[in-house]
Formats: C-alpha cells, structure tokens, sequence
C-alpha cells in the first residue's frame, strides 16, 4: 500500500497570521517586553524574511533577548497561554478542515517552520500533529539561548531536516504533498511531488505554472 505524507509550513499556511509575530505582540502586552520599539523592529525584520532576505542568527538574537532570563518552564507556561488567546483561533477553517480528514483517513501529517522548535511544537501539540520540526535552540542553565542547534529548518534546511526526519521513519513514503505560503519554502516545493501554495507571497506564486502544483485560497 502507498503512502503518503503531508507536510506543512506553519505560519500564514495552517495559520492565518504569523506565529512568531503574534507570541512576540503578546510577550509586550504581558509586560514581558518592555523596549518601545520593539514591534517595529518584529516587524522590520519579519518584511525581510518575507522578501526571502532574512537572516536567521541575527533575527533570533533579537527575538530571543527578552526571554534569556525566564526558565524553560516559563517560556513553555507563556507559549501555551498565547497559543490559546492568540494563535489558534487564527487557523484557517480549511486547515481544521483538512487536518481532521487526514487525521480519520490514518495519513501521517509533520509540521516544518522556520519558527523556533518550543512555538512549533506547541501548534503542532494542539493541532493533533505528533511530528513537527522548528529551529533548534541551545539551552544553557535551563534558559533558552539565541544559538541554533544543528540545521536550522529554513529554506534549504528544510529539506536537510525534512530529509532526515525521512530517514529515521520506518514507512517509505510514496508521496509527499507540501503545503506553503512563502517563496522560502522554494527548495522545499521543489523537492515535493505535490504542492499546494495557501495564499502564496507574489514572489511563489510567479513560481507556480509548475506540474502537480495548486493555488489555494483560503479565508
């Protein structure tokens, strides 16, 4: 019997807004972030991650600072708590969708973001997908640290996590159907055998008169 497994993006994909930009709004409205211009920044440098621009190490030693001096049992405590104020009531209804038909039809599902692993695995938790791959970050003395552990899974290392995660797995998986918004994910969708582009940034979409590619558009 074939197999099949769908693998998604996070963030403006299962999620109608960014993950990481709603925990970042949240940590200033709980008085976690006290820095004035901090959403400004968020923002600045999120227009570059979404011109395929950013550069990862220097975005996650300015998300990370406000959180170097909470446990991981803090952090944990706040993502859950912005998860269901902030985050998931923004899925979009046809991920929901999916997900339960994919969930009853017995089809493996994995979540792969460019968004840290404690944000990822969260959604992921709460979504019903076991399997979800983020950035990895050290940890030090119980806090975590803006150093990347291993291959960070952005762009091209995507498809080295995805690979790996491949090979760990028992199933040999026929197909693989790949859900994304964002023109970073290009290796990724190249790599797929089916692609679906949720919403797709402009510079994507310029990219989709491709064979077993589909343009969805959801609320």
């Amino acid at each position: 019997m074939s197999s099949h497994l769908y693998v998604f993006d996070m963030d403006d994909t299962l999620i109608n807004g960014d993950c990481a930009m709603l925990f970042n709004a949240f940590l200033v409205e709980k008085g976690v972030v006290t820095q004035s211009d901090f959403l400004k920044e968020d923002q600045r440098l999120m227009q570059l991650y979404t011109q395929g621009k950013l550069d990862m190490a220097s975005y996650l030693q300015f998300a990370m600072a406000p959180l170097t001096d909470l446990s991981v049992e803090q952090v944990h405590a706040l993502v859950e708590e912005c998860l269901h104020t902030k985050i998931l009531p923004k899925q979009f209804a046809e991920s929901k969708t999916l997900l339960a038909q994919l969930d009853r039809d017995g089809i493996d599902r994995v979540i792969i973001s460019a968004s840290v692993t404690f944000l990822v695995e969260a959604v992921g938790r709460h979504l019903g997908i076991p399997d979800a791959l983020g950035i990895d970050l050290v940890t030090a003395h119980n806090r975590y640290t803006a150093t990347i552990a291993g291959v960070p899974s952005y762009r091209e290392g995507k498809v080295a996590r995805l690979e790996a995660w491949l090979n760990a797995q028992s199933t040999d998986y026929s197909a693989i159907h790949f859900f994304t918004d964002s023109i970073n994910d290009l290796p990724l969708c190249l790599y797929a055998d089916y692609v679906y582009l949720v919403n797709p940034c402009s510079q994507l979409r310029a990219q989709a008169d491709q064979p077993n590619w589909t343009i969805l558009s959801w609320e």
